[in-house]
């Protein structure tokens, strides 16, 4: 059997094409753990030099071009620009509620003693940095963006980290990517209570009736992706009709989708084993010629049991984190980093709500994270991650003032104001790109993980 399974494994290695060869570079470069973060930097550098370039114009006129698309029973004419915050970032949001459900099922947030430190840790990085904001705005026209400097973006954050390789220890990272994701829901909770305009009862009662089918589904064990896409895009419609916004409904239509294997372990190892040896009594294909009518069937077995093998979920996941990595979230920035600096940059930061979104972003961040965790740790609810230590958990809640993604979508959804919405913008980049710079240098300076510092002491 040994031998069936090597002669399979050569199979999926084809011989090197000309054009393998061509784009080789680009393959090796999307793999790589900071392409997401590069191109995503790009975007956001694209973004403000045509903002503040003589193509101005043609920029925002480009992104208010309107497109119409008739979906179902609904005329759906809104903006270039909403077609991405509201359509493209609703598959992002998708994707963070297929992470957060796995993390909830068998990751950092699995059992209430992983989930504990990230979770108090992350309530305080949201409750601080909304509090700064709003003391530096209130009784401001601006005080409404509180929510701006709450979010951390994973993307970003663990693209630094990254950076960083082996100078910061596995338990800081896992303590960080359990913040961000416990960061989320508190983003996702934020946008649905405190920034939905109003609210359509009957159009919202069809979405979560909808939503009672889909888990029906799940119940009933559905397990194909086009079946959940019909009723996702349906219950998509019904949120944007409702007026809550539209990316709540891809959050919780992620919550839905199957999350278990049609078989277990022992099976995939017996059933493989069994189309193995099938495949060396009818003989293995020797060439790049068609197959055989039984070598195709007994192929088309082996992708069956390798497909009931996957929770739907993490398939989704694996098969959409690309797209939204180098396509959803580039097209996001280059839509929304656009930042006109009229004034120029000091002028614009001189603004209450810059400096509320900065002051929450890189103070309010670092203080909330690492002031929470110490307590959690004092009063014995929480212990540190293995090999971690203070300063790498002060230099990870820096990091988690670089907000940008969820950041700028929430500047768009608390303010209309053109003025405002650009002040917040300009606030955004200066906080994420400090928290960035000081957070990377700050735990560059260690070499090696620190060891760690007991709660008693």
């Amino acid at each position: 059997m040994a031998t069936v399974l090597q002669s399979i494994l050569k199979t999926l290695r084809p011989p090197v094409r000309p054009i393998d060869r061509m784009l080789s570079p680009v393959r090796l470069f999307l793999k790589h753990r900071l392409a997401g973060a590069a191109l995503l930097m790009l975007a956001t550098g694209i973004a403000v030099a045509l903002a503040n370039s003589p193509w101005k114009h043609a920029y925002h006129e480009i992104l208010e071009t309107h497109v119409t698309l008739n979906a179902f029973l609904f005329n759906l004419d809104y903006t270039l620009h909403h077609w991405i915050n509201d359509g493209l970032m609703s598959i992002f949001f998708f994707v963070v509620g297929l992470e957060i459900k796995r993390e909830l099922l068998v990751g950092e947030l699995s059992t209430l003693r992983k989930a504990t430190l990230p979770a108090i840790a992350a309530l305080g990085g949201m409750i601080v940095p909304a509090l700064l904001f709003y003391a530096l705005n209130y009784n401001e026209a601006t005080s409404h963006g509180w929510g701006i400097p709450m979010a951390t973006d994973i993307a970003f954050a663990l693209g630094v980290l990254a950076a960083l390789g082996k100078k910061v220890p596995l338990g800081a990272k896992v303590f960080l990517t359990a913040l961000a994701i416990v960061d989320d829901i508190g983003a996702v909770l934020v946008i649905a209570i405190f920034y939905t305009a109003h609210i359509e009862v009957n159009a919202l009662l069809v979405g979560f009736s909808l939503l009672g089918i889909a888990l029906l589904m799940n119940f009933m064990q559905v397990r194909h992706t086009i079946a959940y896409l019909v009723v996702g895009i349906l219950v998509w419609l019904a949120f944007l009709h409702s007026g809550v916004h539209a990316t709540i409904a891809a959050i919780l239509m992620a919550l839905v989708i199957p999350a278990t294997t049609r078989i277990n372990g022992r099976d995939l190892v017996d059933r493989i084993g069994l189309i193995t040896a099938k495949l060396e009594r009818i003989g293995l294909p020797e060439d790049t010629t068609m197959n055989s009518e039984e070598q195709q069937q007994a192929i088309y077995a082996m992708s069956d049991t390798l497909e009931h093998a996957q929770a739907p979920l993490q398939r989704l996941e694996h098969d959409l984190h690309g797209f939204v990595t180098f396509l959803v979230l580039p097209l996001f920035a280059l839509a929304n980093a656009g930042v006109t600096l009229h004034g120029g940059l000091i002028t614009e930061l001189s603004q209450p709500l810059a400096l509320g979104v900065v002051f929450g972003l890189f103070i309010g961040k670092q203080l909330g994270i690492t002031l929470s965790t110490w307590l959690a740790v004092k009063l014995k609810v929480a212990d540190l991650p293995a090999n971690v230590s203070w300063y790498q958990i002060h230099g990870t809640s820096i990091l988690g003032g670089i907000g940008f993604t969820m950041s700028l979508f929430i500047s768009g959804l608390a303010f209309v104001e053109p003025a405002f919405i650009e002040e917040a913008k300009v606030g955004i980049l200066a906080g994420s790109l400090v928290s960035g710079i000081v957070g990377y240098l700050f735990l560059a300076k260690k070499s090696s993980p620190a060891p760690a510092i007991k709660a008693s002491s």
